[in-house]
């Protein structure tokens, strides 16, 4: 059922993601990532979103059904499992609505079938995801092993370093997401626990603006229109049984997908600041990372400096898809050591880094933490000194 309370809904004014993101005044606030989750679905004109709990994501999700209560949500409801979260937001942003959910570790799994066909049916659904561990024995704690298994499921994919990126990259993401040259679904990861319940300054704009309403006219195909691609695209080879027109449609629809996903860049670099972060980009050592490993990186770097060590610098990664691969190549060109540091077993920013760039023996293998382990600063600072002997 439709919310009926739509009184402060209506009284936020709304701005474009520009304003919102660029020119509005911002105040202080101490709040965890969730509570950044929240905040800003608060400011993004949500049509609808769709629940269903799992830790450590069940929280931001809560709070989202908080701001329905209160009217900044047209509709909200918990479904049957995670499957059924992403098939209804699915059917949804087919109807011409802006949505969002969120989910974590087993969660994504259990859905992974849907987030493929969102970037097939190129739908603009933005999706927070609390990274953890899924693997046996059990584990709640933070991994980004996930992350590798959405690789290439069409969907652009940021990494939140923080709070303040959180509630940054969601917004931005729909800014990017709906552009009618992008139009894919949009997932915003960030490590959880560590960042999903630490409190820290998060710098807000007003929670009377929203984002302007979202315009189903301006998508690739018209809402729920089974005539045009990709769903006829999708409907009629199945049907007719062709072989040939089968793998013709399917080929050149993923193509489109891969080249809407590059159409991205632009607008990631307008509304995020690029895909990537350099510090010191002159130095002989360069750590690469993404997520928490970036504040670890930074600890590190700072130590390093007590040292009189100062010929270290730090990339961070925003956008995972599309992958920074030039930028990153630039940004190595002067370091003859590259380390990585994860939070998974598998290493998987580690070997997006090495198939980017030349000399990809510079990458060493590691230090990576898993199983809901921390990353001491002194882990990331061995690594480079052993490197270095």
């Amino acid at each position: 059922m439709s919310n009926t309370n739509t009184d402060i809904h209506t009284a936020q004014k709304p701005v474009s993601a520009d304003e919102m993101l660029h020119s509005a005044a911002r105040s202080r606030t101490f709040i965890t990532g969730s509570e950044a989750v929240a905040e800003a679905v608060k400011r993004a004109n949500v049509d609808m979103a769709i629940a269903y709990p799992i830790t450590p994501q069940s929280e931001s999700m809560h709070l989202t059904g908080d701001l329905y209560a209160q009217g900044y949500i047209g509709d909200y409801y918990r479904a049957e499992n995670e499957f059924a979260v992403m098939a209804a937001i699915h059917g949804a942003s087919l109807g011409g609505g802006r949505v969002f959910t969120a989910t974590s570790g087993p969660g994504t799994l259990r859905a992974m079938e849907m987030f493929p066909v969102w970037a097939g049916s190129r739908q603009p659904i933005v999706c927070a995801f609390m990274c953890r561990g899924v693997a046996l024995p059990p584990s709640i704690q933070p991994e980004t092993i996930e992350m590798a298994f959405l690789l290439d499921t069409g969907m652009i994919m940021f990494h939140a370093e923080n709070a303040q990126d959180y509630f940054d990259f969601i917004l931005a993401g729909y800014a990017i997401a709906e552009q009618p040259e992008v139009h894919l679904p949009v997932g915003v990861f960030a490590d959880g626990f560590f960042v999903t319940h630490t409190r820290e300054v998060v710098m807000l704009p007003p929670d009377d603006i929203k984002l302007n309403v979202y315009d189903p006219t301006f998508a690739p195909i018209p809402p729920f229109d089974m005539e045009h691609v990709p769903m006829r695209m999708v409907r009629d080879p199945l049907l007719n049984k062709s072989n040939f027109v089968s793998y013709a449609a399917s080929a050149s629809w993923h193509q489109e997908v891969l080249a809407a996903a590059e159409r991205a860049r632009k607008h990631i670099n307008h509304y995020m600041g690029g895909l990537i972060e350099v510090e010191n980009p002159d130095a002989d050592v360069m750590i690469i990372a993404s997520g928490t490993a970036v504040s670890q990186s930074r600890e590190a770097i700072r130590a390093m400096k007590d040292e009189g060590i100062n010929d270290v610098g730090l990339i961070k990664v925003k956008s995972v898809r599309p992958f920074p691969e030039k930028e990153i190549e630039q940004a190595t060109a002067k370091a003859s050591l590259i380390i990585v540091p994860e939070f998974n077993v598998g290493g998987w920013l580690s070997r997006e880094v090495k198939a980017s760039i030349d000399n990809n023996k510079r990458v060493a293998p590691g230090p990576r933490v898993f199983g809901g382990a921390s990353m001491p600063s002194e882990i990331i600072i061995g690594e480079i000194k052993k490197y270095r002997q």
